[in-house]
């Protein structure tokens, strides 16, 4: 997994990293850091990034590309808690080893066997009960990331509409491709995902939080951003409990839908060939 220039400044580039340096060392944690974990069906490592606390303004500006009402208005965050968060989605060897040792079930299969391909066919439930297991393996709390986290960590400092500029191409995002919104044109995306850790990574290391998969958060969905907590680590969770906010696009959405503020939603248990998650881990303690 390699770090990749970016679109902003190496002035602010530069200050984003060393925020998350400076949040790695308060925790004593490298800024990527694995966490090894020994199980019955075999040891596997988990590959993390430390995200520093901060502030951000949530949602899309009026004209960017591809914006949608449910996005705005844009709005100051306090993210006041450091976090870690997963790399890359939770794989499909990941996801077997807790199945295998539970007795949970397996998701749908279908011909996507690779164990390095992000799981897929798993709803909300599934990412819940994946969580609770994993916290109990590791003896630290990991959950769904609330949306904020998850837009805040996606941005890694930046204000455009991808991680990587206003712009983006085939070999960044995965996604079904498009005239609009691209560095390249191209007419269609692969039509599957790829597997985790193969797209570049944004300022903070996270791979693929444009495009490849949607990826569940705790929030409930709303249509507009209007009555939320103002703290990042605090879900919005009013409302039909039965539809769940999904970030990121994946490889069957538009490019406008991976953008970072892009947000969707999801039946509570409905899963799909594009819908995934990855779990952040609470590192404790306000700064």
């Amino acid at each position: 997994m390699n770090h990749v220039a970016l679109q902003p400044t190496d002035v602010a580039l530069s200050s984003v990293v060393s925020a998350q340096y400076a949040a790695a060392q308060r925790h004593g944690l490298s800024a990527h850091f694995v966490e090894h974990v020994a199980g019955d069906d075999g040891d596997f490592d988990i590959a993390l990034a430390v995200i520093p606390a901060g502030a951000f303004f949530m949602g899309s500006p009026l004209k960017e590309f591809a914006r949608q009402d449910s996005e705005g208005p844009q709005h100051k965050v306090t993210v006041q808690r450091d976090f870690a968060l997963m790399r890359h989605s939770v794989t499909l060897g990941e996801y077997a080893r807790f199945c295998n040792a539970t007795g949970y079930p397996h998701p749908r299969r279908y011909s996507w066997t690779d164990a390095q391909f992000p799981v897929f066919n798993v709803c909300f439930v599934d990412a819940e009960a994946y969580a609770a297991w994993l916290s109990e393996q590791t003896g630290h709390h990991y959950r769904l990331p609330t949306e904020a986290e998850w837009e805040y960590a996606a941005r890694a400092g930046t204000e455009t509409a991808f991680a990587f500029g206003d712009k983006i191409h085939r070999s960044e995002v995965n996604c079904s491709g498009g005239l609009h919104c691209t560095r390249g044109f191209y007419f269609c995306g692969l039509s599957r995902p790829v597997t985790v850790g193969s797209l570049p990574a944004n300022a903070w290391g996270l791979h693929e939080m444009h495009g490849n998969m949607q990826e569940l958060v705790l929030d409930h969905w709303r249509e507009k951003y209007s009555g939320l907590p103002r703290v990042a680590h605090e879900p919005w969770l009013e409302g039909d409990a039965r539809l769940r906010v999904v970030r990121g696009g994946s490889w069957f959405d538009a490019p406008g839908m991976a953008r970072s503020a892009a947000r969707w939603y999801r039946e509570r248990a409905e899963f799909d060939l594009n819908l995934s998650f990855r779990l952040l881990r609470e590192l404790g303690g306000l700064t």
